[in-house]
């Protein structure tokens, strides 16, 4: 049976915004890093100064009524209500897409997609957009049980996509995003078109294949990575709990430890509002403060981080990458997703291709999908 739908609407209370707006100007700092650079972390005149944006600048209640000018719904899944937003396109034979944000963001990162991808300038590329809050983030329900990985995420997702009604659809994904349509593509083959993710992994081949320079240069990106990088991904691993009490209790942590990484993640000069306004990332890390998840978005590194799974994708698939994003060799992905359609190595661009280039990403989306409808 079929899941009804439930409209849904938030506005944060008054008195949220001011306790925020209070703790902010009554933030605990600590003494400034030693070096000159990012290394150690957010330095703290600039979390000072997006901080004092925060609270003095940046304005949440029109994020709301962004939000608020969509369609939202709750829609109970698996025991738990899912949170998500569905935008119908006004083309009635536009190809349903699922897509997926991942962390440290929420559906806030895909806002500029709605636009171009329901109502793009030729009615045969238009799709209707069905945007999830992943279990834990933003207004889907906190999981009080664990099990909520990867495939199972995959699977409440193709359980949602039947209960809308959409028999045929695309689906694609960034960060955990990507993980989640990865598995979804070998979940639910009998009813997707297709899957385009950005950041594809797999694992290596059992049998020698050759590398390209490219693909070596990703390979050592991804290890120092791990060792220069991957700190926040070893905590919220192992002990998503801990860091969700000090992130829960103070918005200064809580935008630090979102921020270092829009910082880190987006191609730009070293200057962050060029790739991503700070806006947009006030955007998400308010999401995440005033709903709380700083605990509950961590545990699907808990859940998942080192339990990846890489089962074959059979559907057709696309990828994309990008130099400042997670880069594996084609030659793994191409054993991985057997169906492999388009592989864009861009020469720009990183982890947040939907807030670094929405009209890019809508284009790619738009051209990967128009001979699979």
């Amino acid at each position: 049976m079929s899941a009804v739908p439930i409209p849904f609407r938030h506005e944060v209370p008054q008195s949220e915004l001011d306790d925020l707006r209070d703790r902010l100007a009554r933030t605990r700092w600590p003494e400034p890093q030693t070096v000159d650079d990012w290394s150690q972390g957010v330095p703290l005149d600039y979390l000072r100064e997006i901080a004092e944006y925060w609270r003095t600048g940046y304005d949440w209640r029109a994020t709301e009524r962004r939000l608020a000018e969509l369609s939202q719904f709750l829609i109970e899944i698996d025991g738990i209500r899912v949170h998500y937003i569905h935008v119908r396109s006004p083309h009635p034979d536009a190809l349903p897409l699922l897509v997926t944000h991942g962390w440290p963001g929420s559906i806030t990162d895909l806002l500029d997609l709605v636009e171009p991808l329901t109502n793009p300038a030729d009615p045969a590329d238009a799709f209707h957009l069905v945007l999830p809050s992943l279990p834990g983030y933003g207004y889907s329900d906190k999981p009080s049980t664990p099990g909520w990985n990867v495939e199972r995420i995959a699977e409440a997702w193709a359980k949602l996509m039947a209960d809308l009604g959409y028999g045929r659809y695309g689906a694609h994904g960034t960060d955990w995003g990507s993980f989640v349509t990865a598995a979804l593509g070998t979940a639910d083959p009998a009813h997707l078109v297709g899957i385009q993710i950005a950041m594809p992994f797999a694992s290596a081949p059992s049998e020698p294949v050759e590398l390209s320079q490219r693909d070596l240069d990703g390979l050592a990106a991804l290890k120092e990575f791990q060792k220069h990088e991957g700190g926040y991904s070893a905590i919220q691993a192992t002990r998503p709990q801990t860091i969700g009490y000090a992130l829960t209790d103070s918005p200064a942590g809580q935008l630090a430890w979102a921020l270092e990484k829009y910082w880190a993640w987006s191609d730009h000069d070293g200057d962050l509002d060029k790739a991503i306004p700070r806006d947009r990332v006030l955007d998400a890390v308010s999401v995440n403060w005033f709903a709380r998840t700083a605990a509950s978005s961590a545990r699907i590194y808990w859940e998942s981080h080192n339990a990846m799974r890489f089962d074959p994708v059979r559907v057709p698939a696309g990828c994309s990458t990008y130099p400042k994003d997670g880069r594996m060799p084609k030659p793994w992905c191409e054993r991985r997703f057997t169906d492999l359609r388009e592989w864009i190595d861009h020469e720009e661009g990183g982890h947040f291709p939907a807030l670094e280039d929405p009209q890019r990403l809508s284009e790619e989306l738009r051209a990967f999908f128009r001979p699979l409808r």
